[in-house]
């Protein structure tokens, strides 16, 4: 069988290298170009030492020049960059899977209000998939465009959306409390990010207005089947490497039960091989999802204060990044969907 041909955009951050330890093990993809302007004509193996031996230099990401070699392009740059190349990849016919936030947001007035700034190419939203394979198969099937899910609405959105397309929470008052390891700040060097800054500490940050906020509120709506939903995402940098842990607290609906909240988890989840579904009770540890594609979900429901209490992990680089990218890739594709990420 034919081999996709992958070029990664922004390949020198941290997603750039969960999406090189994905590829090269991936029976039916070839990396033909991994860009970097910074260090574009250096040995990958430069840059990152574990692939010390492999035959891959950085290139400039000059889309003329890539994309003649390659059918599919994963881009792992900043917001608004995303787009600039997003457009001319598109027009030489190649499939674009962005980590970015570029096109997630349906509405260009919530990216301009979180993004602060006007959206690069809304033009593209409307042909745009959200890639969260779960919930959006079907759709990104043939996609020439899909916004990859980010890392914190991946482990907000999978453990909600069963909840709420069943009614079996209320849509009001819902409160996501997350935990983040540091590589979800991205790959460069800040103060706050530093070793002696971050080791030994937990700290809240963007606790009103985070970015992520009006991606996760755009899917619990769709859920829910309202127009908006309004939530409080308080998220927190954590003292560790890779991974993201959320609590999320959710008003019950009347009579719901704890053996009602397995069931709909059962008849949404039971057959995907990324969600891990806990017995009840059980909360979830983001050391079962190191490197893994997989988002583990744990339920339990407390009478004292009628509460659904629900927690999920996964890894931040792989299921909340990389391991997404190349999920959907595969889905586009019309190959396993599980290539590469087992």
């Amino acid at each position: 069988m034919k081999k996709i041909r992958v070029a990664v955009f922004g390949a020198a951050g941290y997603a750039g290298e969960e999406l090189l330890r994905i590829l090269l093990r991936h029976p039916q993809a070839e990396i033909t170009a991994v860009t970097s302007r910074k260090n574009a004509g250096e040995p990958v193996a430069n840059v990152f030492p574990r692939y010390t031996g492999l035959d891959l230099n950085f290139v400039m990401p000059d889309v003329a020049a890539v994309s003649p070699q390659c059918d599919a392009a994963i881009l792992a740059l900043p917001h608004g960059l995303a787009a600039e190349y997003a457009k001319p990849l598109l027009e030489a016919g190649i499939r674009v899977f962005d980590i970015s936030a570029d096109f997630r947001l349906r509405s260009t007035a919530k990216y301009q209000e979180y993004y602060k700034t006007e959206h690069p190419a809304p033009e593209l939203l409307k042909e745009a998939v959200y890639g969260l394979p779960e919930l959006y198969r079907e759709q990104l099937r043939n996609a020439r465009l899909v916004a990859c899910a980010g890392c914190y609405p991946t482990s907000s959105i999978l453990p909600t959306v069963p909840l709420l397309r069943a009614g079996a929470v209320k849509k009001e008052g819902i409160v996501i409390c997350s935990c983040s390891g540091v590589t979800g700040a991205g790959r460069k060097v800040d103060l706050p990010y530093i070793f002696p800054e971050c080791n030994e500490s937990l700290k809240a940050y963007g606790v009103v207005g985070h970015r992520h906020l009006p991606e996760i509120e755009q899917e619990f709506a769709v859920a829910a089947g309202v127009p908006e939903v309004a939530i409080n995402f308080i998220p927190h940098l954590a003292p560790f490497n890779r991974g993201i842990n959320s609590t999320i607290l959710y008003d019950a609906a009347p009579g719901l039960t704890l053996e009602r909240i397995g069931e709909i988890y059962a008849e949404a989840y039971g057959k995907e091989q990324f969600i891990r579904i806990l017995p009840a009770k059980r909360t979830c540890d983001t050391k079962y999802v190191f490197m893994t594609n997989c988002c583990e979900i744990g339920y339990n429901l407390d009478p004292h204060t009628n509460k659904v209490i629900v927690t999920s992990a996964i890894d931040n680089l792989t299921k909340g990044a990389a391991g997404q990218a190349v999920q959907c890739m595969n889905i586009a594709f019309g190959i396993e969907e599980a290539a590469g990420l087992i």
